[in-house]
Protein backbone atom coordinates (compact mmCIF):
# COMPACT_ATOMS: atom_id res chain seq x y z
CA UNK A 1 0.00 0.00 0.00
CA UNK A 2 1.58 3.51 -0.68
CA UNK A 3 1.83 6.63 1.40
CA UNK A 4 -0.80 8.38 -0.26
CA UNK A 5 -3.63 5.40 0.33
CA UNK A 6 -2.35 5.30 3.71
CA UNK A 7 -3.27 9.12 3.97
CA UNK A 8 -6.63 8.71 1.83
CA UNK A 9 -7.45 5.49 4.38
CA UNK A 10 -6.57 7.74 7.72
CA UNK A 11 -9.11 10.69 6.22
CA UNK A 12 -11.70 8.51 5.70
CA UNK A 13 -11.36 7.19 9.16
CA UNK A 14 -11.28 10.55 10.82
CA UNK A 15 -14.44 11.58 8.14
CA UNK A 16 -16.25 8.47 9.58
CA UNK A 17 -15.88 9.16 13.23
CA UNK A 18 -17.58 12.48 12.76
CA UNK A 19 -15.76 14.51 15.70
CA UNK A 20 -12.34 13.95 17.40
CA UNK A 21 -10.63 15.40 20.74
CA UNK A 22 -7.25 14.52 20.06
CA UNK A 23 -4.47 13.81 22.60
CA UNK A 24 -1.89 16.43 21.55
CA UNK A 25 1.44 16.85 22.84
CA UNK A 26 3.30 18.85 19.98
CA UNK A 27 5.41 15.47 18.95
CA UNK A 28 5.33 14.61 14.83
CA UNK A 29 2.76 12.01 15.21
CA UNK A 30 0.05 13.75 16.95
CA UNK A 31 0.94 16.82 14.90
CA UNK A 32 -0.14 15.07 12.35
CA UNK A 33 -3.23 13.31 13.72
CA UNK A 34 -4.07 16.67 14.90
CA UNK A 35 -3.48 18.19 11.29
CA UNK A 36 -5.33 16.23 9.35
CA UNK A 37 -8.49 15.81 11.92
CA UNK A 38 -8.69 19.65 11.37
CA UNK A 39 -8.66 19.47 7.92
CA UNK A 40 -11.04 16.71 7.87
CA UNK A 41 -13.56 17.89 10.60
CA UNK A 42 -13.13 21.47 10.93
CA UNK A 43 -13.93 22.41 14.19
CA UNK A 44 -15.38 18.89 14.79
CA UNK A 45 -11.38 18.51 15.96
CA UNK A 46 -10.21 19.65 18.58
CA UNK A 47 -6.43 19.50 20.91
CA UNK A 48 -6.60 18.33 24.30
CA UNK A 49 -2.62 18.70 25.57
CA UNK A 50 -1.65 17.14 29.35
CA UNK A 51 0.56 18.76 31.17
CA UNK A 52 1.66 17.23 34.25
CA UNK A 53 4.99 16.43 35.15
CA UNK A 54 6.47 13.68 33.33
CA UNK A 55 6.32 16.96 30.31
CA UNK A 56 8.87 19.53 30.02
CA UNK A 57 7.27 22.92 29.68
CA UNK A 58 8.92 23.60 26.42
CA UNK A 59 6.55 20.10 25.13
CA UNK A 60 3.54 22.08 26.10
CA UNK A 61 4.75 25.61 24.96
CA UNK A 62 5.04 24.22 21.65
CA UNK A 63 1.62 22.42 21.39
CA UNK A 64 -0.14 25.68 22.44
CA UNK A 65 1.58 27.90 19.48
CA UNK A 66 1.08 25.07 17.04
CA UNK A 67 -3.03 25.39 18.14
CA UNK A 68 -2.88 29.43 18.20
CA UNK A 69 -1.50 29.16 14.92
CA UNK A 70 -3.36 27.25 13.37
CA UNK A 71 -6.63 28.45 15.06
CA UNK A 72 -7.32 25.38 16.81
CA UNK A 73 -9.24 24.61 20.14
CA UNK A 74 -6.77 23.72 22.49
CA UNK A 75 -7.94 22.06 26.43
CA UNK A 76 -5.56 21.85 29.08
CA UNK A 77 -6.02 19.18 31.65
CA UNK A 78 -3.86 18.27 34.38
CA UNK A 79 -3.92 14.38 35.45
CA UNK A 80 -2.68 14.24 38.97
CA UNK A 81 0.31 11.43 37.75
CA UNK A 82 2.36 11.41 41.38
CA UNK A 83 -0.51 10.44 43.54
CA UNK A 84 -2.01 7.36 41.50
CA UNK A 85 -1.31 4.30 43.46
CA UNK A 86 2.03 2.71 43.09
CA UNK A 87 3.20 4.66 40.26
CA UNK A 88 5.95 6.59 41.79
CA UNK A 89 7.68 3.03 42.37
CA UNK A 90 7.99 3.31 38.96
CA UNK A 91 7.04 -0.65 38.18
CA UNK A 92 6.83 -2.44 35.37
CA UNK A 93 3.69 -1.41 34.53
CA UNK A 94 4.39 2.20 35.14
CA UNK A 95 3.38 3.30 31.84
CA UNK A 96 -0.24 1.68 31.93
CA UNK A 97 -0.76 3.25 35.09
CA UNK A 98 -0.03 6.46 33.70
CA UNK A 99 -1.60 6.08 30.24
CA UNK A 100 -5.17 5.15 32.40
CA UNK A 101 -4.95 8.35 34.28
CA UNK A 102 -4.11 10.51 31.18
CA UNK A 103 -6.83 9.36 29.42
CA UNK A 104 -9.33 9.50 31.67
CA UNK A 105 -8.15 13.01 32.41
CA UNK A 106 -8.29 13.76 28.41
CA UNK A 107 -11.70 11.66 28.44
CA UNK A 108 -13.17 14.06 30.90
CA UNK A 109 -11.98 17.20 29.01
CA UNK A 110 -13.85 15.70 25.70
CA UNK A 111 -17.19 14.73 27.15
CA UNK A 112 -17.17 17.93 28.78
CA UNK A 113 -16.84 19.79 25.53
CA UNK A 114 -19.49 16.93 23.59
CA UNK A 115 -16.57 14.98 21.95
CA UNK A 116 -18.13 11.53 21.85
CA UNK A 117 -14.20 10.16 20.21
CA UNK A 118 -10.97 10.06 21.83
CA UNK A 119 -7.87 9.60 19.35
CA UNK A 120 -4.23 9.55 20.15
CA UNK A 121 -1.19 9.07 17.72
CA UNK A 122 1.03 6.04 18.19
CA UNK A 123 1.68 4.57 14.74
CA UNK A 124 2.77 1.00 13.57
CA UNK A 125 6.75 1.71 14.87
CA UNK A 126 5.41 1.45 18.39
CA UNK A 127 3.74 -2.25 18.02
CA UNK A 128 7.21 -3.46 18.21
CA UNK A 129 8.67 -2.64 21.99
CA UNK A 130 7.24 -3.15 25.59
CA UNK A 131 4.08 -0.72 25.59
CA UNK A 132 1.91 -1.15 28.20
CA UNK A 133 0.29 2.08 27.86
CA UNK A 134 -1.49 0.45 24.76
CA UNK A 135 -3.05 -1.49 26.91
CA UNK A 136 -4.58 1.56 29.01
CA UNK A 137 -5.32 2.89 25.33
CA UNK A 138 -7.71 -0.24 24.29
CA UNK A 139 -9.19 0.03 27.65
CA UNK A 140 -10.13 3.76 27.75
CA UNK A 141 -11.79 3.23 24.20
CA UNK A 142 -9.28 6.28 22.65
CA UNK A 143 -8.71 4.92 18.92
CA UNK A 144 -5.82 4.82 17.31
CA UNK A 145 -6.22 5.94 13.58
CA UNK A 146 -2.18 6.35 12.41
CA UNK A 147 -2.22 2.30 13.69
CA UNK A 148 -5.71 2.07 11.72
CA UNK A 149 -3.84 3.25 8.99
CA UNK A 150 -0.99 1.02 9.17
CA UNK A 151 1.61 4.60 9.04
CA UNK A 152 4.79 4.04 10.12
CA UNK A 153 7.47 7.01 11.92
CA UNK A 154 9.16 7.89 8.40
CA UNK A 155 5.94 8.10 6.55
CA UNK A 156 4.71 10.21 9.02
CA UNK A 157 7.69 12.17 9.31
CA UNK A 158 7.21 12.51 5.23
CA UNK A 159 3.32 13.69 5.21
CA UNK A 160 4.11 16.27 7.78
CA UNK A 161 7.11 17.56 5.53
CA UNK A 162 4.92 17.72 2.77
CA UNK A 163 2.03 19.36 4.68
CA UNK A 164 5.20 21.64 6.02
CA UNK A 165 4.55 20.83 9.71
CA UNK A 166 6.95 22.64 12.01
CA UNK A 167 7.31 18.84 14.16
CA UNK A 168 8.16 16.78 11.10
CA UNK A 169 11.90 16.53 12.09
CA UNK A 170 11.46 16.87 15.44
CA UNK A 171 13.31 14.34 17.42
CA UNK A 172 11.31 11.84 19.33
CA UNK A 173 10.94 12.51 22.60
CA UNK A 174 9.19 10.33 25.54
CA UNK A 175 8.29 11.59 28.89
CA UNK A 176 10.43 11.82 31.25
CA UNK A 177 9.91 9.20 33.44
CA UNK A 178 11.26 6.80 30.91
CA UNK A 179 14.71 7.96 32.43
CA UNK A 180 14.20 5.79 35.36
CA UNK A 181 15.37 2.32 35.97
CA UNK A 182 12.34 0.14 36.49
CA UNK A 183 11.97 -0.45 40.64
CA UNK A 184 14.04 3.36 41.22
CA UNK A 185 11.45 6.06 42.74
CA UNK A 186 10.15 9.20 40.67
CA UNK A 187 10.17 12.33 42.75
CA UNK A 188 9.59 15.82 41.24
CA UNK A 189 13.02 17.12 42.46
CA UNK A 190 14.74 13.60 40.31
CA UNK A 191 12.14 14.68 37.33
CA UNK A 192 13.71 18.62 37.65
CA UNK A 193 17.15 17.00 37.39
CA UNK A 194 16.54 15.02 34.29
CA UNK A 195 14.80 17.79 32.83
CA UNK A 196 17.55 20.39 33.55
CA UNK A 197 20.15 18.54 32.12
CA UNK A 198 18.29 17.50 28.96
CA UNK A 199 17.43 21.39 28.07
CA UNK A 200 21.28 22.32 28.98
CA UNK A 201 22.39 19.44 26.03
CA UNK A 202 19.62 20.75 23.85
CA UNK A 203 20.79 24.42 24.59
CA UNK A 204 24.75 23.30 23.73
CA UNK A 205 23.03 21.89 20.00
CA UNK A 206 21.87 18.39 20.53
CA UNK A 207 18.92 17.05 19.34
CA UNK A 208 18.01 13.14 19.77
CA UNK A 209 19.27 12.54 23.13
CA UNK A 210 18.09 10.95 27.02
CA UNK A 211 19.38 11.40 29.88
CA UNK A 212 18.78 8.10 32.15
CA UNK A 213 18.52 8.51 35.81
CA UNK A 214 21.27 5.54 38.18
CA UNK A 215 21.33 7.60 41.02
CA UNK A 216 24.15 9.86 41.38
CA UNK A 217 25.09 8.88 37.76
CA UNK A 218 23.92 10.50 34.49
CA UNK A 219 23.73 8.49 31.62
CA UNK A 220 24.08 9.91 27.87
CA UNK A 221 22.59 8.29 24.96
CA UNK A 222 23.07 10.58 22.04
CA UNK A 223 22.87 10.03 18.27
CA UNK A 224 26.45 10.05 15.56
CA UNK A 225 25.53 14.46 15.83
CA UNK A 226 25.59 14.24 19.41
CA UNK A 227 29.08 11.95 19.93
CA UNK A 228 30.59 14.09 17.27
CA UNK A 229 29.76 16.83 19.44
CA UNK A 230 30.84 15.51 23.13
CA UNK A 231 34.28 15.10 20.92
CA UNK A 232 34.85 18.85 20.29
CA UNK A 233 37.15 21.60 22.59
CA UNK A 234 35.53 21.69 26.11
CA UNK A 235 32.25 19.87 25.74
CA UNK A 236 32.99 17.11 27.86
CA UNK A 237 34.27 19.58 30.66
CA UNK A 238 31.36 21.68 29.94
CA UNK A 239 28.99 18.88 30.37
CA UNK A 240 30.53 17.73 33.91
CA UNK A 241 30.56 21.26 35.40
CA UNK A 242 27.09 21.83 34.46
CA UNK A 243 25.25 18.07 35.41
CA UNK A 244 27.56 18.17 38.47
CA UNK A 245 25.71 21.62 39.50
CA UNK A 246 22.84 20.04 39.07
CA UNK A 247 23.46 17.24 41.19
CA UNK A 248 25.10 14.36 39.54
CA UNK A 249 28.63 13.12 40.80
CA UNK A 250 28.96 11.02 38.09
CA UNK A 251 28.33 11.32 34.03
CA UNK A 252 28.47 8.87 31.97
CA UNK A 253 28.12 7.97 28.02
CA UNK A 254 26.31 5.19 27.00
CA UNK A 255 28.14 3.59 23.60
CA UNK A 256 25.19 2.29 22.09
CA UNK A 257 23.84 5.79 21.90
CA UNK A 258 19.99 6.57 21.33
CA UNK A 259 17.98 4.18 21.22
CA UNK A 260 14.05 3.89 22.39
CA UNK A 261 12.93 1.66 25.40
CA UNK A 262 16.57 1.35 26.83
CA UNK A 263 15.31 0.86 30.40
CA UNK A 264 13.32 -2.49 28.86
CA UNK A 265 16.52 -4.17 28.06
CA UNK A 266 16.74 -5.11 31.90
CA UNK A 267 12.99 -7.15 31.18
CA UNK A 268 12.94 -10.55 30.76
Amino acid sequence: MTIEQKYANLKNYLRELGNAAVAFSGGVDSMLLLKTSRDVLGEKAVAVTARFCFVPDREITEATAFCENEGIAQYICAPDILNVEGLSGNPVNRCYLCKNEIFSTIWAAAKEHGFTNVIEGSNMDDTGDYRPGLIAVAEQGVKSPLRYAELYKDEIRALSKGLGLPAWDKPSFSCLACRFPYGEEITPDRLAMIDEAEQFLLDMGFRQLRVRYHGNLARIETDADGFTALASDGAREKIYAAFKKIGFTYVALDLLGYRTGSMNETLA
